[in-house]
């Protein structure tokens, strides 16, 4: 069993923070969205991990191999954006292994056992249901078989978004599906998509069955990220007392940061050389060596190194950010 990880997107929603840091660095419970993703493979077991990479993707790389020194890591770079089949195209090219293969994206962090599905015979991808589907892949199944998928549909046809986790029992098989969009430039959305790949191995007779997630965060937005990083500091709390600091649980400190005078929490991210005084920091993300000054955030990311004094707003300040507030 290996596993492969694209992470070679922008992140154009997540802009400032996406501008000097890529997408999978970002800090939600305290660590990198991209830590999450290998903490659940290294505790599957899984050590062979590909990851496909491109913009700022030796932050990755670097990230990667001084945290998983016992990862098997393999750094593919894809040189043109084109979808997420492209990338999976990339990273397959050339390789004749035909064990199986777990994709996940890198901007989903999820809570699921799939120790079940990779004992599977069949492939299988994962499935939420959710309000509006329209900016996810949408399937569409019978029994427990996937009958249809479609990429971001404008008007779907069911409510099952596909979540970016999918257990691929031949590689090979889907390295020729992809190679079928490539041939016959089969776009959706102006780019190659792996939901297109899978709908063409449908259509040739594969049975590829599904799973429901109930425990899928979205990193891909401000809002979902702010999410994400309430649901993980359920589990991933940790803080040590402080004089004159006032901890309101769940919260991650870094034992780095230096707090004084001041309220944290609940729901805060306080990274690593952070400096924090005469303020109050509750549901939000503070960057590495971010300084905050007589400021009260709520609902906020403040990216790292940047520097606010005097704020009582809400913000989405970048790296490097300094902003007074008179």
């Amino acid at each position: 069993m290996r596993a492969l990880i694209p992470v070679a997107g922008v992140g154009t929603r997540l802009r400032p923070h996406t501008y000097t840091l890529p997408k999978v660095l970002l800090n939600v419970g305290g660590k990198p969205i991209v830590g999450h993703i290998v903490d659940h493979l290294t505790d599957l077991g899984i050590k062979d991990i590909s990851v496909v990479v491109g913009y700022m993707g030796e932050m990755v790389e670097d990230y990667l191999k001084k945290n998983y020194r016992k990862a098997n890591f393999k750094f593919i770079y894809q040189e043109e954006r084109l979808g997420l089949g492209h990338a999976t195209h990339v990273a397959l090219n050339g390789d004749a292994n035909d064990e199986p293969l777990l994709i996940i994206l890198g901007d989903t962090v999820f809570d699921v056992d799939l120790r079940p599905l990779l004992k599977s015979e069949y492939s299988s991808l994962g499935v939420k249901t959710v309000e509006d589907p329209r900016r996810f892949g949408v399937a569409e199944i019978a029994g427990d078989r996937v009958t249809r998928l479609i990429e971001k549909p404008d008007k779907p046809t069911s409510n099952l978004a596909v979540v970016g986790l999918y257990y691929i029992s031949s590689p090979r098989v889907l390295k020729s599906a992809i190679q079928e969009t490539i041939d016959k430039d089969i776009k959706t959305k102006n780019e190659y998509q792996l939901t297109d790949a899978l709908q063409i191995m449908l259509n040739k007779g594969e049975v590829i069955k599904f799973f429901e997630v109930e425990g899928w965060y979205d990193c891909g937005k401000p809002e979902t990220l702010l999410s994400t990083n309430r649901h993980l500091l359920k589990t991933t709390s940790h803080y040590k007392k402080r004089e004159d600091v006032v901890i309101i649980p769940p919260v991650y400190i870094s034992d780095s940061a230096k707090i004084s005078n001041s309220v944290i929490g609940p729901n805060a991210t306080i990274d690593s050389d952070v400096v924090v005084s005469d303020s109050l920091i509750r549901d939000s993300i503070i960057g590495s060596g971010a300084s905050i000054q007589n400021s009260l955030l709520e609902g906020s990311i403040v990216g790292q190194n940047a520097q606010l004094r005097g704020s009582f707003k809400r913000v989405n300040a970048g790296d490097s950010t300094e902003i007074d507030f008179l």
